[in-house]
């Protein structure tokens, strides 16, 4: 039982780090980019969503409204500011700048919310349990898989059914190639980046009402692991993304509770190297050759 228990608390926080990760490999995938600040829009989003059920009066559903449509600003808005003028500058040059913004985001948000801790209203997600025999799940662990799962399969058919979809895969196949069949690439980017940044802010609701410790560095481990999982499974796949996520969680999960407590994170990047030992290109990555 104590088994199931442990691998419950796994997929759920793999679905976390699941939805985390698609705003990576999306990014990726199109705009070939890491963006190292998404794991801080998720800090910004949870803030928002907080501020509008503590301090604002807002139910739950439009708190989280109100910080999707938020974060879905400043994505675009650091899209626009800090990678845009960087599309052809050399990768070292956006990963600085992508750190940089991410420590901007986190002074930020120390200025505005200070560095004391709060704690997040348990009234996001009612703290009903639900009992199969022996097994006691909890509705915010149903919640957080479900909104995966639903989050997976809606992203899948945009991006193989709508124009809009169709575009992002155009522009991730050949930007230039995109440009001359009339498709907007810096509309295209900019609509990635929207899409992963408000999914950032549905996994930063997720993760304090699991974890309800909200403060100005609570997005930054979690992105991390978050990237991990995009690289796990396959970076610019969205499936990849999902299985990443989940496994890593399992991982983490299995390995704090047979192992040791203090290395989990360390067995969870551990992992990562073995597998990209084996496979360089993720679980459900494909190798691209490069014609030259």
């Amino acid at each position: 039982m104590i088994f199931l228990d442990n691998l419950i608390n796994g997929i759920s926080l793999g679905s976390i780090y699941a939805i985390i990760a698609l705003g990576y490999t999306m990014v990726y995938g199109v705009a070939k980019m890491l963006n190292f600040a998404h794991g801080d829009v998720i800090m910004v989003g949870a803030y928002i969503a907080f501020c509008g059920l503590q301090y604002w009066g807002l139910p739950p559903v439009a708190a989280i409204l109100l910080a999707m449509a938020v974060s879905t600003l400043l994505g675009i808005t650091i899209e626009g500011l800090a990678y845009r003028p960087l599309r052809q500058a050399a990768s070292l040059a956006v990963l600085i700048t992508a750190i940089g913004m991410s420590y901007l985001l986190q002074n930020l948000a120390l200025l505005i919310w200070g560095a004391n801790p709060k704690s997040f209203p348990r009234t996001f997600i009612n703290s009903a349990t639900f009992s199969l025999g022996e097994l006691n799940i909890s509705s915010a662990t149903l919640v957080t898989v479900l909104a995966n799962v639903i989050i997976m399969l809606g992203l899948n058919l945009f991006i193989s059914k709508t124009k809009l979809g169709k575009a992002m895969r155009c522009v991730s196949e050949d930007k230039g190639a995109a440009e001359l069949m009339g498709i907007n690439v810096n509309r295209t980017i900019s609509l990635t980046f929207a899409i992963g940044s408000a999914l950032a802010a549905v996994a930063g609701v997720l993760l304090c009402s699991s974890y309800p410790i909200l403060q100005p560095t609570t997005g930054s481990m979690p992105g991390i692991k978050a990237f991990t999982a995009a690289v796990f499974g396959g970076i610019g796949s969205i499936p990849g993304a999902m299985v990443g996520g989940i496994l890593l969680g399992v991982i983490e999960i299995f390995g704090k509770a047979y192992i040791s407590t203090e290395l989990g994170d360390a067995i969870v990047f551990a992992v990562l190297i073995i597998v990209l030992l084996v496979k360089p290109s993720g679980l459900l990555g494909k190798p691209v050759r490069e014609k030259v």
